[in-house]
């Protein structure tokens, strides 16, 4: 969840959703620094949330869609567990 924390994150996965895309293409749509996008990039890669596809001097990232899949499960049992505790009225005592 941390990796969709950073703004920048959030939104290059947000145009990875739509197209493969290259650094140049996610440079001119963000507005943000090369370097910082290449930065971003490899986090992303490093999680598993993106693939790489090299294009002769340009590589193109695209999402992995099981990977965004078992992120939306893992919000979804989240969810369940809070609507559990919310049904419950559950809470700890203080001591």
């Amino acid at each position: 969840m941390r990796l969709l924390a950073d703004p920048l994150r959030a939104r290059i996965v947000s145009l990875l959703a739509a197209e493969a895309l290259c650094n140049c293409h996610l440079v001119e749509e963000t507005g943000a620094r090369q370097s910082n996008i290449s930065n971003h990039l490899r986090v992303l890669r490093e999680a598993g949330l993106v693939d790489t596809e090299p294009c002769g001097r340009f590589t193109y990232y695209r999402l992995r869609p099981e990977a965004l899949e078992q992120l939306a499960a893992e919000l979804g049992e989240l969810a369940a567990a809070a609507r559990e505790v919310q049904t419950h009225q559950r809470k700890r005592p203080c001591t």
